[in-house]
């Protein structure tokens, strides 16, 4: 009898529900005209993804990641494999010292009292120590004194930045362009980031498989001599490339994606935790090695201060994500996420 009277309950609750939801034109109709087909919510803005500005697209694609010369005992480390990464923004320059000083300031005017000036000093201000840290027996000056202050170095690559301060500056520059967009009833723009590992060689090659350089050929230098990047051209020879410490954000011609400077000038902060064997481990799509416990993370690319082997597309190197270096520099990439690319 309980149940029979339990089925009655639950009979006329349905029958209640059908009648609420018709009368709310919640299921069966409602207030658009769709004629009762599935049309998806309509009146939605659309989405058109633009490249920030100084940024440039780097298609998808597949290609051979790892070294492609023949230096035996890295390839046995480092050996190919084929990734296929995902469709990404990419800045075209090096993050500039004006560039960083806009961060600065910003978080100098409106992060001061939460951040506190002794942290923003400690650990987001490039240390211009490193110039005369970095080298031992150096006449450091004028690059100490001058170089991150002085307008003349404005357009050159910021360095004395750390990992943990590249990270930060990524985020700030994330609020930064989606809180405007915010304002304009603008949906927000995937965050920037430091391009992993896969993403920075990827973009290196400039759409070249296999190449050795960013500008495709097995040399650093054109048929007629020219220099193609700067790097320390032999045993203290820092200055046939006309600088002998870094060069402007725009020197030296850009690779096929129109990216500037991916070999020599400075090294660069990528994503990913160090780890030599990282190769078999890491996926196929969009490989990224995550490790939060180790502090080694890559640079890649090679500086002003190295010789040809480290600007190779292929090889790879690490430094201590709280180390700050004379030579170590960054730029940030961002995912693009759809929609048509202008």
């Amino acid at each position: 009898m309980w149940l029979k009277l339990r089925s009655i309950a639950s009979l006329l609750m349905l029958f209640s529900l059908s009648l609420l939801i018709q009368s709310c034109g919640l299921f069966g109709g409602g207030p658009k005209d769709d004629k009762g087909q599935l049309i998806g919510v309509q009146g939605r803005e659309g989405w058109v993804m633009s490249a920030p500005y100084g940024m440039t697209y780097v298609p998808a694609g597949v290609f051979h990641m790892g070294q492609s010369d023949e230096d035996v005992p890295s390839t046995m480390i480092n050996f190919n494999k084929q990734v296929t990464v995902s469709a990404f923004f990419m800045d075209e320059w090096e993050i500039s010292n004006n560039r960083y000083r806009q961060f600065m300031e910003s978080i100098m005017s409106d992060s001061l009292e939460s951040l506190g000036e002794e942290f923003i000093y400690q650990n987001l201000y490039p240390d211009t120590t490193v110039w005369r840290d970095d080298f031992t027996h150096h006449m450091f000056d004028p690059m100490l004194e001058y170089y991150y202050q002085h307008p003349a170095f404005d357009d050159y690559p910021v360095v004395g930045v750390n990992w943990e301060a590249a990270k930060y500056f990524s985020t700030w520059r994330t609020n930064y362009l989606n809180d405007w967009r915010s304002k304009e009833g603008l949906f927000a723009m995937p965050r920037f980031r430091l391009p992993n590992e896969a993403e920075w060689e990827y973009a290196a090659k400039g759409g070249r498989d296999m190449a050795p350089y960013p500008w495709g050929g097995p040399y650093a230098r054109t048929g007629d001599g020219c220099v193609l990047a700067n790097f320390k051209n032999g045993r203290g020879n820092y200055v046939d490339d006309g600088y002998p410490y870094t060069a402007p954000v725009d020197a030296f011609l850009p690779n096929d994606f129109g990216l500037y400077n991916m070999a020599g000038n400075v090294a660069e902060w990528c994503e990913d935790a160090y780890n030599p064997a990282a190769m078999p481990i890491v996926w196929d799509l969009n490989p990224t090695y995550h490790d939060e416990f180790e502090p080694r993370k890559i640079v890649r690319g090679g500086s002003w201060k190295d010789v040809a082997y480290y600007l190779e597309t292929g090889t790879r190197t690490y430094d201590f994500k709280d180390s700050a270096r004379s030579y170590i520099g960054f730029r940030n990439a961002m995912s693009f996420i759809g929609g048509t690319q202008r």
